[in-house]
């Protein structure tokens, strides 16, 4: 589990001048123009992030529940397309087809990406109309379910797309040492964004009587508002970021220097075979597949664990979750500052370490304590962010140059496409011992599982066998 090093304290050495060069080969801008181009990029993070903390967290879910239940049937089901769904799973269902169609977009959308070398104008369309579709909500009202359902699916879908190519850019705008800071400072505007938005959200939605608007009028203006946030920002990224001319010749292109959607696909299942001439590659992403699925559970299932098992109330949910977005931007800061010293490796492993620890003091926190609840809370947000930070960074290390967003969809695929193993586990585990403690304990597997696979990546081999070059660091 030690640092991959290839260089003495105080010495560059031949790897450090060997990474100098690569970068240099690959067109990396001067180190002023490379500061505002990374300034830009995380102004993405910035504006996008308040869409998964208060739309998909804490506003959505309630409220499209509540109108698919004031269109139901007698016997408490909607009928979308002609199928009987409960009023009650309509929501989830929602997220379910989203998260489907989002696994068949993505790949396509970073494909073409890669492909035409116009990365800027397919990340703009997606995230402009993740924003319409997010804004659109202000007119989720009465019984419309089918609209919302709709404009969910649109937008989750949006929000991933352009996810893939915004992450698509980090190994382009950063040299390989300066990609975990990079990479953690935009995570750590991300939870600002999100922090201060919800804020400002749950003194409207708590408010909102004093204010003279109904509750369902003040989660409207919540839900709206975060697509005009959505908007506004994503201008910064999207005036500041440059195109890169692409790295190999669109075969299958259009006329005109476009790109097929079939030569999409036909590029699409290249990068499916590429993967296999990068197994070590392919071993990060199962590592990543299974320690981010832990996580992804546990961010989404504490509430549930929460409020059934311990007994906290809404209030002390939400200021939880408030906490966790405040403590992971100072999260992500301190575990990049730790991976320029120890390497980004190490530090993933070490906040593994954290997560089962963690996970583990669940499992015995007494009921009724919100005080114990909230350093739970406080676990979790300082581990977060740096995870996740670190993992990206990770990763855009071992992409072959030039096909940035095509690897970049496969990691968000393995992210979305595998997010129902954890909470199956949870749920399987509930349905047989009817205990949440139990249920949160399971998911330990997934963290030490991941851990095994990660330790067992030769991470500087896997960067030279891509084509790239590492840092001293890695």
């Amino acid at each position: 589990m030690g640092t991959e090093t290839v260089a003495g304290a105080g010495d560059t050495g031949d790897a450090g001048r060997t990474a100098k060069s690569a970068g240099d080969a690959e067109g990396f801008a001067g180190a002023a123009e490379r500061r505002r181009e990374q300034r830009g990029w995380y102004f993405y993070d910035w504006a996008v992030s308040v869409f998964s903390t208060s739309v998909l967290t804490v506003f959505l879910g309630p409220y499209l529940t509540s109108v698919a239940e004031a269109a139901a049937d007698g016997a408490g089901y909607v009928h979308p397309l002609g199928i009987p769904v409960r009023a009650g799973a309509y929501f989830a269902y929602a997220v379910s087809v989203s998260v489907l169609l989002s696994v068949l977009v993505m790949p396509l959308a970073g494909a073409i990406a890669d492909r035409s070398g116009r990365k800027k104008p397919i990340m703009g369309v997606f995230a402009y109309l993740g924003a319409a579709a997010t804004t659109g909500m202000f007119f989720l009202e009465g019984d419309r379910y089918l609209l919302g359902g709709a404009l969910l699916v649109v937008a989750n879908v949006s929000y991933a797309t352009a996810v893939v190519v915004y992450n698509s850019f980090l190994p382009q705008i950063a040299t390989p040492g300066e990609r975990d800071a990079v990479s953690s400072r935009g995570w750590a505007f991300g939870y600002a964004s999100g922090s201060l938005v919800l804020v400002a959200n749950l003194a409207l939605f708590l408010g909102h009587e004093s204010l003279g608007v109904s509750e369902g009028t003040a989660v409207r203006i919540c839900l709206a508002s975060a697509g005009l946030w959505w908007a506004v920002f994503a201008i910064i990224p999207l005036r500041r970021l440059r195109e890169r001319p692409a790295a190999h010749t669109p075969a299958g292109a259009a006329p005109g220097g476009g790109v097929s959607l079939r030569g999409g696909w036909r590029q699409l299942a290249g990068t499916l075979r590429d993967l296999r001439r990068y197994p070590l590659t392919l071993m990060f992403l199962l590592a990543y597949l299974l320690y981010n699925d832990g996580v992804q559970t546990v961010i989404t299932q504490a509430s549930v664990f929460g409020a059934g098992e311990l007994g906290m109330d809404q209030t002390t949910l939400i200021g939880a979750i408030l906490l966790v977005q405040v403590l992971a931007v100072a999260g992500a800061l301190l575990l990049g500052r730790l991976a320029v010293r120890y390497g980004a490796k190490r530090t993933i492993l070490g906040s593994l370490v954290a997560w089962t620890a963690t996970v583990g003091a669940g499992y015995v926190l007494p009921a009724g304590e919100p005080v114990w609840f909230f350093v739970l809370a406080a676990a979790i947000g300082m581990v977060l962010g740096g995870t996740q930070a670190l993992s990206r960074s990770l990763y855009a290390q071992l992409v072959p140059p030039g096909k940035e967003a095509e690897y970049f969809s496969l990691y968000e695929v393995s992210d979305r496409g595998t997010s129902w193993l954890g909470p199956l586990v949870f749920g399987l585990t509930y349905q047989l011992t009817g205990s949440y403690r139990d249920a949160i304990i399971s998911l330990v597997i997934f963290f030490v599982l991941g851990f095994i696979l990660l330790l067992r990546v030769p991470v500087r081999r896997a960067v030279a066998a891509v084509g790239a070059a590492a840092p001293d660091r890695i």
